[in-house]
């Protein structure tokens, strides 16, 4: 019954995959209007991209598994010297943040889509000495290929909230067949783990969260304190990592109840989207002005700076007060509160955290974030907040100590991958 349930999962899997083909190129094709890279490198989602031999590769899907992945890719390039690194990714964003990130020093192409052949001949092509695939990146066709090929695979920074693991569920044998062909899983938390092990993963090691160890750059922290100092004495809260349907509640929020003083910060998760929140800001009746054309000081009546840059984030969360880290009103999972607690300053999130249901727990509990019910709640908490300096201190001090006693998972991760690349 196994085997036959494992071969009908194949059967679906294999289905769907032919179904969706005719709508890849329709899909970037529509995405590319928005969003200019989906239109190019379509040779490297077939496989065909100029890729080294025998690299340390590293998968990670988009921004946020890209940005993951430093510490371990750091640590694992001074444990392994001179070895090539790949990276692949799926998004334009996280090819951009890789770039950003490792550009000097590696190769990156988007991975092919899990059809068998493509995933065979990217491998044919890069025969790496291992796939280190972040978070939770079951291609059932290209670990099938890697495990033929010789390649061991890790799941490193593994999560797998309750929503995820209800979807995987849908093919169990499938999900439990690609579990047991990757050589370590190494998980965030016990209870990641504990929906990794139900799944059908052989063992799990939980080994903490990556972005634990990602220290805030110094040149972001020095560009943020500047940027205060060219700001004012003004109070600062900054909506971070917003996504669509939560701008328009939370700057309607903010016009009614927020005084002139205060300056709300607006930094949309997507780039495609820059212009959208312009158009929403206007359309509240705030006036606003661009990081990407400011030069110089805020004009005194700004009440929203728009945060239309790159690779800023960190300089955001040094230059503002009060930090709401978005995803998280609407029921999109929430983003990685781990940075702003980091740069010690206090975090607001909202009720839907389930992509990072064990950081903002903890973060909870250690008192460096605090949980709001929608706009409104958030914003009489962050105007409370910004009226109140000995607690903001108290909730910034909490976010350092919480970010720094839970350091450590790269080094971990590290010293179950080395072995692999020794053998």
């Amino acid at each position: 019954m196994p085997k036959l349930r494992l071969i009908l999962d194949w059967m679906l899997y294999r289905l769907a995959l032919l179904l969706a083909a005719p709508l890849i190129p329709l899909r970037l094709l529509w995405r590319g209007r928005r969003e200019h890279g989906y239109l190019q490198d379509w040779d490297e989602r077939l496989g065909a991209g100029a890729v080294p031999e025998g690299a340390l590769w590293v998968h990670a899907v988009s921004v946020g598994e890209m940005r993951a992945a430093q510490p371990l890719i750091a640590a694992l390039r001074a444990a392994h010297p001179g070895m090539p690194v790949l990276l692949t990714c799926m998004t334009p964003t996280g090819r951009a943040t890789a770039e950003s990130l490792y550009g000097g020093f590696a190769t990156i192409v988007y991975l092919p889509y899990d059809y068998a052949w493509l995933t065979r001949r990217f491998l044919r092509r890069a025969r790496p000495r291992i796939g280190i695939l972040m978070e939770t990146e079951l291609w059932p066709n290209l670990i099938h290929a890697a495990t033929h090929a010789g390649v061991p695979l890790v799941l490193a920074n593994a999560r797998l909230s309750k929503r995820s693991a209800r979807g995987y569920a849908w093919l169990p044998a499938l999900t439990r067949a690609c579990l047991q062909r990757i050589a370590i899983v190494a998980a965030q938390g016990e209870a990641d783990a504990a929906r990794l092990l139900k799944l059908g993963a052989a063992s799990v090691r939980v080994t903490g969260n990556l972005k634990f160890d990602i220290a805030p750059p110094p040149e972001m922290l020095e560009r943020g304190a500047a940027w205060k100092v060219k700001w004012g004495s003004r109070p600062v809260l900054l909506l971070a990592s917003t996504r669509e349907g939560e701008e328009t509640p939370l700057l309607r929020a903010f016009a009614e109840r927020a005084p002139a003083e205060v300056l709300l910060v607006l930094v949309p998760r997507h780039p495609q989207r820059f212009g959208e929140v312009a158009d929403l800001i206007e359309t509240a009746g705030l006036t606003y002005q661009r990081r990407s054309v400011l030069d110089g000081a805020l004009t005194p009546d700004t009440r929203v700076l728009l945060g239309d840059s790159l690779g800023e984030l960190f300089a955001y969360y040094a230059a503002c007060d009060v930090a709401f880290v978005g995803g998280s009103l609407a029921p999109l999972g929430g983003q990685n509160l781990i940075e702003a607690a980091s740069v010690g300053r206090p975090v607001l999130v909202g009720p839907h955290t389930f992509n990072f249901e064990e950081a903002t727990r903890l973060a909870i509990e250690a008192g460096a974030a605090l949980r709001v019910s929608d706009a409104a709640d958030l914003m009489g908490n962050a105007l409370r907040l910004l009226n109140d300096a000995p607690a903001c201190a108290r909730m910034g001090e909490a976010g350092l100590a919480f970010t720094a006693h839970h350091r450590g998972a790269a080094e971990r991760v590290e010293g179950l991958i080395s072995p692999l690349l020794k053998a």
